[in-house]
């Protein structure tokens, strides 16, 4: 077991209703004029929008309202969002969706605290002094921003997908209200609890030692929302399976599940993504589905023990005396699940059509800077690597 940092500031409010706190909170947080930043049009149609203006303004508090995140949040929106807060002096961002009104959300505090060119922070090329403060009402168990440092944005302008980690934009509050999530499209809401779970299971694949508490409850996330998918997707208004997978994926990014292990992850999968969302637009969760099965088939050898672990434990595998045939047994069933959930195997149906070879070449060249370095733990990915991986799922 290694030495390990966890904080976890965020106050989770979690309940039936738990939105109608927003005015409350927000004025614990002292705010006076509080953006409300939205993506889905279902939430003005549905009138969450008024409602929740309502219950701030009935605290004296000021709302901004600003919508049109996508599900890949453009930087350019963000921008907008920037101008839109300086004009109004909003003193606090409230986000209303699942990750990606949260990660816009995130984008934007920056730019309205820090000075210069915010894309510089997702460039690496500078670091935040600042962030606006946060919350969010939460209506999609997904991305887990809402306990999470780090925010993903796509610069369409320069063609790239990429995010920035800070303590800064961890979260004051999130209220999380199953009964919001409960109107969600069967595949919208699939590809954003595989990317939950994916969060948990890229952790999992680490390069080195692990401990041995934090696998257990990696375990238990991750069963508990292969379960609870498999039972809203049947019963979508079921709201105790709507509420296990809200809670999971929290749960699955506050780093929790990375606590005490030798590395952050493997996060290959994730970092292969960005590039095909930056070029395609999926949906992130989609998209790693799309691309899982070949990076596992590519790097199992290096641990096949790992994989025939994740295999008992996920789907009750037995454990034989071979490693190898237990690995490739893992990686089916976990391929048959996705299948299950109607998500996509390989980047073809993902997409609607083949990926040329020419853009393998640039997917590969951006996640891995020209080349410059690797990506992944588990096993350290080179362009090389990556556009082998690509053609296999393609």
């Amino acid at each position: 077991m290694n030495d390990f940092t966890l904080y976890t500031p965020t106050r989770i409010q979690f309940g039936n209703g738990v939105h109608l706190q927003a005015g409350e909170m927000l004025k614990k947080y002292n705010a006076t004029c509080v953006m409300l930043h939205y993506g889905s049009e279902r939430i003005v149609k549905s009138g969450l929008l008024k409602e929740i203006q309502n219950v701030i303004e009935k605290e004296g508090i000021k709302t901004v309202p600003f919508g049109g995140v996508t599900s890949n949040p453009k930087f350019a929106l963000a921008m907008e969002g920037v101008k839109v807060a300086k004009e109004n002096k909003v003193d606090f961002i409230l986000a209303i969706g699942g990750g990606s009104a949260i990660d816009s959300a995130k984008c934007i505090g920056y730019g309205v605290v820090n000075e210069g060119d915010t894309w510089d922070f997702y460039a690496g090329k500078k670091t935040a002094v600042g962030c606006l403060p946060l919350g969010v009402i939460l209506t999609n168990a997904a991305a887990g921003s809402e306990m999470g440092q780090g925010s993903v944005v796509t610069n369409e302008k320069l063609g790239y997908k990429k995010s920035y980690r800070s303590e800064f934009a961890l979260l004051k509050f999130a209220l999380e209200d199953p009964t919001l999530s409960t109107s969600l499209p069967a595949y919208q809401t699939a590809s954003g609890t595989f990317d939950a779970a994916m969060h948990t299971i890229e952790r999992f694949f680490t390069g080195g030692d692990h401990c041995a508490l934090t696998d257990e409850i990696s375990f238990a996330i991750v069963r508990t929302i292969i379960a609870q998918t498999r039972i809203v997707l049947k019963d979508p208004k079921n709201l105790d399976a709507r509420g296990n997978l809200m809670w999971a994926s929290s749960l699955s990014h506050n780093m929790l599940t990375q606590s005490g292990n030798s590395d952050g992850g493997d996060w290959a999968c994730h970092n292969m993504e960005l590039e095909l969302g930056a070029m395609f637009d999926c949906p992130h969760g989609a998209g790693i589905s799309a691309i899982w099965k070949q990076w596992a088939l590519y790097v199992y050898k290096e641990n096949p023990a790992s994989f025939q672990r994740f295999g008992n434990q996920l789907f009750g595998n037995p454990v034989t005396s071979d490693a190898n045939a237990d690995a490739l047994k893992a990686i089916e069933s976990f391929n048959d699940y996705i299948k299950e959930i109607g998500m996509p195997t390989d980047m073809h149906t993902l997409l609607g059509k083949k990926v040329t070879d020419e853009q393998i070449k640039k997917l590969s060249a951006q996640c891995s800077g020209n080349d410059s370095h690797t990506t992944g733990s588990f096993k350290k990915l080179t362009a090389a690597d990556m556009e082998k991986i690509y053609h296999a799922a393609n």
